[in-house]
């Protein structure tokens, strides 16, 4: 798997702590958290090869079909 020239370590570390203050901070009413969609749990900061595009940072079509079904539409209403 590829990943895409412009990742960094510390750019991730940055991505991480965004995400953690989104999940977390109590600003939003709600989240539609993508990441347990398509991470891979044996490498949790990778895309599963099922769901990669081929840069290691995009979803492919059957990535974002994977992110549609995580959606709880009850979070809509």
């Amino acid at each position: 798997m590829a990943v895409a020239d412009y990742w960094s370590p510390d750019g991730d570390a940055t991505r991480q702590a965004i995400n953690e203050w989104i999940r977390t901070g109590g600003a939003y009413d709600g989240v539609i958290d993508f990441e347990p969609a398509v991470q891979d749990p044996d490498a949790p900061t990778m895309i599963l090869p099922r769901y990669d595009s081929g840069d290691g940072l995009h979803p492919s079509d059957a990535g974002y079909e994977a992110m549609a079904d995580a959606i709880d539409l009850e979070l809509l209403r």
